[in-house]
């Protein structure tokens, strides 16, 4: 880990206005690691300048998502959404527009000549990209409201017509400025339109706010996806006729689906809370997110969290998109659950016993259940799928099961026997009951599956589960008896 660097300022500024998906989770834990790792300052800002679209359901779905993440940030509003932390506030970007401060930086840019206010409508604007299109130049405002004459602007004003504010960008030159991803990039001016920094309502657009936000939270670095690759150049504009020094910006690739176009729903969950309720670790997600665009020299797949912020480096990410495979992704939470304890694993499934109430159950019971599953479990989902009858008798058995063993000739006098003679079994363990069936086996003249099976769907009904002799001995002499006769009343045969 690098020495501590308090100048290292940056901040993950989501927009409110959904939830928070795997690419703004990846941007997240990037900035994450890179605040970690210099021992710098991470700051949550939440950008909630789109006033159609921004709730407070989304602002809370995302402060849900970071913490279940784990990523927790220095500065920002508290977990609970309900104060601040930090003294560069406020942190929500309408606080602070009610507080007149991007009203007061704009009507700068107007003082110096770098802004002007724009009557033209939507509708117009539209027109004038139709027609540039067709003169195959840019398509682009024309600007149109660039050099009104006072007199002109009352004129519109005494119209009707409301304002927004224009930025008055240069027609020469080029914007140049150096990625911490993608090395130096250029950009030429005349390309770029004379963008609205205000809308007529007054709130800022997002070019506008987030130069003034970043510059007055003293952000050092800004590290966010490559869809924002173009807005660089308009901001940095902005930075120069403020007179301010812009932030370093980085820009992550982006993450692309298996058929290789970008990462959306239809190549399944896109956001952090579908994977937290389908039962991933969100340790896993975080591990498998950095994967997405870094890695070490080493291609080391398996990280813990002090291994990630130390060995992260900004300039080993990549230029290239990075593929979401969720087979990996899958593969990834099944290592780290094997290296869990029985103990860890069966308290971290819990709240997946939707449809039963698994606090009846006994811890120990509990945990013995767990292990005897251990090995086949995934997802933290799969346990009450892998668990549950082995914790309650009223499993269900599953047609093939029956069909193929239960009813097949000669099955009920082998549950018959088996039932007689495991009653009689002392002591009740996996020796005693693998030498009690392998016995039963020989004196029946029948290979060992003619046993195993019945008493497996019997006691079970299901073909597959755990080890038979511990599945067994776990649900011990009497439950075991049980449900041996209810699969004999099940097929109306011979009762014990």
């Amino acid at each position: 880990m690098s020495s501590a660097d308090p100048s290292i300022r940056v901040r993950f500024a989501p927009s409110p206005t959904g939830y928070l998906h795997i690419g703004g989770a990846r941007t997240a834990l990037f900035n994450w690691l890179f605040a970690r790792h210099h021992q710098g300052t991470f700051i949550l800002r939440i950008e909630d300048t789109d006033e159609v679209r921004s709730t407070d359901e989304s602002v809370n779905g995302i402060l849900e998502s970071m913490k279940w993440l784990g990523l927790d940030w220095d500065e920002g509003p508290t977990p609970d959404g309900k104060g601040v932390l930090g003294n560069y506030g406020p942190y929500f970007q309408m606080q602070r527009f009610e507080k007149g401060q991007y009203q007061k930086i704009s009507d700068d840019l107007i003082n110096k000549g770098m802004a002007y206010p724009c009557y033209c409508t939507p509708e117009e604007v539209e027109k004038m990209r139709e027609l540039a299109l067709l003169a195959k130049r840019a398509p682009k405002y024309d600007g149109r409201c660039r050099s009104l004459s006072v007199d002109e602007r009352r004129l519109k004003e005494a119209e009707g017509r409301k304002k927004s504010i224009r930025f008055r960008t240069p027609h020469s030159g080029n914007t140049r400025f150096t990625d911490l991803v993608r090395g130096a990039l250029d950009f030429e001016n005349a390309l770029l339109e004379d963008f609205i920094i205000l809308k007529t309502s007054g709130v800022p657009t997002y070019n506008f706010a987030c130069v003034v936000d970043d510059h007055q939270m003293a952000i050092s670095h800004v590290i966010r996806g490559d869809d924002h690759l173009s807005n660089t150049p308009r901001q940095i504009l902005v930075y120069e006729a403020l007179g301010w020094t812009p932030p370093a910006f980085g820009h992550l690739a982006m993450i692309l689906g298996s058929d290789g176009s970008r990462l959306s729903k239809r190549h399944g969950a896109t956001s952090v809370t579908e994977y937290r309720d389908a039962g991933y670790l969100p340790a896993v997600l975080l591990n498998y997110l950095a994967l997405l665009g870094w890695g070490t020299e080493d291609s080391q797949q398996i990280f813990t969290q002090s291994e990630m912020i130390e060995k992260f480096q900004l300039e080993r990410c990549s230029k290239s998109p990075a593929t979401f495979d969720p087979a990996k992704l899958i593969w990834m939470d099944g290592e780290y659950i094997r290296k869990m304890t029985p103990a860890q694993l069966a308290t971290m499934a819990k709240p997946f016993f939707t449809s039963k109430p698994i606090d009846e159950i006994p811890q120990k019971t509990y945990e013995l259940a767990v292990a005897l599953e251990h090995e086949k479990v995934k997802l933290l989902t799969d346990v009450p799928k892998l668990t549950d009858f082995l914790l309650w008798d009223d499993y269900e058995y599953r047609e093939e099961a029956m069909t193929k063993v239960l009813k097949a000739p000669g099955a009920a006098e082998i549950l018959e026997e088996l039932a007689k003679r495991l009653a009689t079994l002392d002591p009740f363990d996996v020796a005693g009951i693998e030498a009690l069936c392998k016995t039963l086996a020989k004196d029946k003249g029948v290979k060992n599956g003619a046993i195993f099976h019945p008493l497996r769907v019997a006691v079970s009904g299901r073909t597959e589960g755990p080890s038979l002799w511990h599945m067994v001995e776990f649900l011990g002499k009497q439950r075991t008896l049980d449900r041996i006769a209810r699969a004999q009343k099940l097929l109306g045969g011979i009762h014990v």
